[in-house]
């Protein structure tokens, strides 16, 4: 099956095979910033599963010891997909942006420590990867 995530305005999209490797809710800090929500729904796709990248993608680099890059949508700012050091040969999507593709419903909850202590979820949720 062929996913396709898209930013808000619709002008900047991924394109993915397959099942997702990771299917979480993270609530570190950068994800909470990220999405500008309690948590981040983070999707990750084997590099050889990620097809086609359209529109004007910009990029955002965090250096250290988080070290990531990000690709966003340049028009409407969304944050579409990223790579991240400690997840090699991976590709990070925003779980939000499958909006016409249907997703499984996340397996894992991580970096509980930032949870907000208002969010309940599942209990059968995995609390590490």
């Amino acid at each position: 099956m062929t996913r396709k995530a898209t930013c808000c305005c619709g002008l900047c999209s991924i394109e993915v095979e397959g099942e997702p490797m990771i299917n979480a809710i993270c609530h570190c800090g950068n994800c909470k910033k990220r999405t500008g929500s309690a948590f981040g729904w983070s999707l990750y796709f084997p590099d050889a599963q990620v097809g086609k990248r359209t529109g004007d993608l910009k990029a955002y680099s965090i250096d250290g010891a988080k070290r990531q890059e990000r690709w966003f949508c340049a028009a409407c700012g969304t944050t579409l997909f990223w790579k991240v050091a400690r997840i090699p040969n991976q590709t990070g999507i925003a779980g939000g942006c499958f909006g016409e593709t249907p997703l499984a419903a996340p397996v894992a909850t991580v970096f509980n420590d930032g949870r907000c202590r208002w969010l309940r979820l599942p209990e059968e949720w995995r609390t590490s990867l």
